[in-house]
């Protein structure tokens, strides 16, 4: 993707506008920690530090490829070189023939496998991510050092010291993820691999860049407000399926998604707070939140499209991990914001089985997350995490005594409709296309 300078400099100065005026609006402490607490800043420094590995892995790919490296290259780093540039059967020509081709969905035969499997990717996900979310929301919003039980969110830090760093915790989430996938690929035999790996760094960066955006969201809008958002991805992940893998969708799929996202609406809505942020704080979420729906879709599809290779999803977690944990590390060096995290773990040992904790449940829910587009595709994942807002909503109705007015039950409802209008469209094409295949073909 090429860009010019001149449709750059838009982008440039809009973020640095934002980046003045948050700056002005600090009005504490020196011009450099102004700057260095404003969004739009932070996340142009880690662009900055990405692209320190983006573009010179870059020109070392066009290098090797303008040189034909895969016919003439030799010596002890050749086949780690051909591997990551061209993948393990491009030059057998199967690796064009499997990217072209449509992802077969295994049919298994038995709707009772098929829905335990489902069910089963569906609980996974729900136990890793509604434990994730907890902690999410207690380590960016809460401080350390004081008992958190006396702090409410969005009160002054009370003498203590809160983490800021979204890019670390990003970190620590991949770099576990990376060692259990790791090791899992180790131990258990896994399909040849064909993919060129660099082709995993794509579903990286935008991975990192939305899991920053979903930490640095925090910090300006609430909870509540943040999973509405995330909520109504839906629709926004189809499109993307539409740009990325030349998807087709049936009118019901729209409809329903639709219909998803207005239910889990409605019932987050209901549950909002009274206390409303300003305006600038409002637009500075909204922003990164959009910034969060477009990475998060892109990485879906892409991923979706990557098992297209015929890999197994947990070489998936592998590859996208490795580069996750390249670029993140990279920038966290360069900027010097490495050691600053691991001196705040020093001093806040609840901090560290925070952080620990959240890496576990990011690892399992990675394991989960690309089972389950493997299996049954981008579009129903995320109808399943879509129904993991809701959830998240009533458990926290449970834990701390929120009322459930009726248009959080008339949201459920819509919800729930929409769910069974899907798998009964589902169901029912599926059922059309195995009529109108040949008798021979049908068992």
């Amino acid at each position: 993707m090429k860009f010019t300078s001149c449709r750059l400099w838009p982008v440039l100065a809009l973020l640095i506008s934002w980046s003045a005026a948050a700056a002005a609006a600090v009005g504490e402490g020196s011009l450099l920690d102004g700057w260095h607490d404003v969004w739009p800043f932070r996340f142009l420094l880690n662009m900055m530090g990405y692209s320190t590995i983006i573009i010179p892995g870059y020109l070392l790919i066009k290098y090797f490829r303008r040189t034909n490296y895969q016919d003439t290259g030799h010596g002890i780093c050749s086949p780690v070189i051909k591997a990551c540039v061209f993948g393990s059967e491009t030059k057998s020509g199967l690796l064009d023939e499997v990217s072209s081709a449509p992802r077969v969905e295994v049919d298994s035969g038995s709707p009772v496998r098929q829905m335990f499997k489902l069910t089963f990717c569906a609980v996974g996900l729900q136990v890793s991510y509604l434990t994730w979310g907890v902690l999410q929301e207690r380590v960016m919003t809460r401080s350390y050092g004081e008992a958190p039980a006396e702090q409410a969110v969005g009160e002054p830090d009370a003498g203590g010291e809160r983490f800021t760093d979204s890019q670390f915790l990003v970190f620590m989430n991949r770099i576990l993820a990376l060692t259990v996938s790791g090791l899992w690929c180790l131990i258990i035999k896994q399909p040849r691999h064909g993919a060129p790996l660099y082709k995993y760094s794509f579903a990286s960066l935008s991975n990192i860049l939305s899991s920053w955006c979903q930490y640095e969201a925090l910090k300006y809008i609430s909870f509540p407000t943040q999973v509405l958002a995330k909520a109504s991805k839906v629709i926004p992940v189809m499109l993307m399926g539409k740009m990325v893998s030349h998807k087709s969708y049936e009118y019901w799929e729209y409809l329903t998604a639709a219909l998803i996202s207005v239910g889990v609406g409605l019932f987050l809505l209901s549950s909002s707070a009274a206390h409303q942020p300003s305006t600038v704080t409002t637009f500075s979420g909204a922003v990164i939140l959009a910034g969060y729906i477009v990475f998060d879709s892109f990485t879906s599809n892409w991923q979706d499209h990557l098992f297209k290779y015929k890999m197994s999803s947990v070489q998936m977690m592998f590859g996208v991990n490795l580069f996750s944990c390249l670029f993140a590390v990279g920038s966290l060096l360069e900027q010097g914001a490495l050691v600053e995290a691991l001196a705040f773990m020093h001093r806040h040992p609840d901090f560290a089985c925070h952080a620990a904790l959240l890496s576990v449940c990011s690892a399992c829910g990675q394991l989960f997350i690309f089972y389950t587009i493997s299996q049954f595709g981008a579009a129903v994942f995320t109808i399943i995490m879509t129904l993991r807002q809701a959830i998240a909503i009533l458990l926290s109705c449970l834990l701390y005594g929120h009322a459930v007015t009726a248009m959080g039950v008339l949201g459920i409802g819509v919800v729930f409709l929409a769910l069974f209008l899907r798998l009964y469209a589902r169901s029912r094409a599926k059922a059309g296309r195995r009529s109108a295949l040949p008798p021979a073909q049908k068992v």
